[in-house]
């Protein structure tokens, strides 16, 4: 079961697709806090998560600006992903949650035992780290882009 609204967001420390390491409390640090949009997709290189990855590329000043950042997770390797992001043209950060396998995924709840994979499952976590709004799809259904957006201005 994913984590609820009001909850303290697990912290976590993941490799991006160039193999630097991005932590969540980064996000609350000296830099000024932001906003995350932590969004969960199954695998790379499938078309409703390209399609999904993809619309938030053509939307990014909504989702990485001075009060905002998008993390994108999924269980793929770094090196899929630079190669994914490179094809796709994806500036934000994709991070890897490959090993151990799903271990952030599963802190939020949104990993799938059976597919080995995490389900669709979006977050929006506030400055201070609390979790204010979150959408759980299964595999196959894609989210709603214009619903994080409305999140956000909620914020």
């Amino acid at each position: 079961m994913a984590i609820e609204v009001g909850t303290i967001a697990p912290d976590f420390e993941l490799k991006d697709n160039h193999g630097r390491t991005v932590r969540l409390s980064d996000f609350r640090g000296p830099d000024g806090p932001k906003n995350v949009v932590l969004l969960f997709y199954p695998f790379a290189f499938t078309g409703v998560c390209t399609g999904e990855l993809c619309a938030l590329r053509d939307e990014l000043p909504a989702f990485v600006n001075d009060d905002t950042q998008l993390l994108a997770v999924s269980n793929d390797s770094i090196h899929t992903l630079r190669v994914f992001a490179e094809q796709e043209g994806l500036e934000y950060p994709l991070l890897s949650d490959f090993w151990p396998h799903g271990e952030i995924s599963r802190a939020y709840g949104v990993f799938d035992e059976e597919k080995g994979c995490a389900v669709r499952g979006t977050f929006i976590i506030d400055k201070e780290g609390v979790v204010r709004w979150t959408v759980v799809h299964g595999l196959p259904d894609a989210r709603d882009l214009n619903e994080y957006i409305k999140a956000l201005a909620a914020l």
